[in-house]
């Protein structure tokens, strides 16, 4: 049960680039920490930065997918080094 807002917050949040989401989830967590905000603020930032920390889950996995893809892959017997 997601309101409009929050739904186009998580769409736009799934073109972001894992450094892009990386960084902005430390500046949430910097200002959350910080403290000074409102509960509806402290709610919004918490929010944001979910969304963010899947950003950064899913570009993890699919990194560690290729990874156990490419080291899956049968070695063709050459040697590079």
């Amino acid at each position: 049960m997601t309101d409009d807002g929050t739904a186009a917050t998580a769409a736009a949040t799934g073109t972001l680039g894992y450094e892009q989401a990386r960084d902005e989830l430390i500046e949430v967590v910097r200002r959350l920490e910080a403290g000074g905000t409102t509960l509806e603020e402290s709610l919004a930032l918490w929010e944001r930065g979910e969304e963010l920390a899947k950003v950064c889950r899913h570009w993890l996995e699919g990194a560690r997918a290729r990874l156990d893809a490419a080291l899956a892959r049968p070695q063709d017997g050459t040697d590079e080094g």
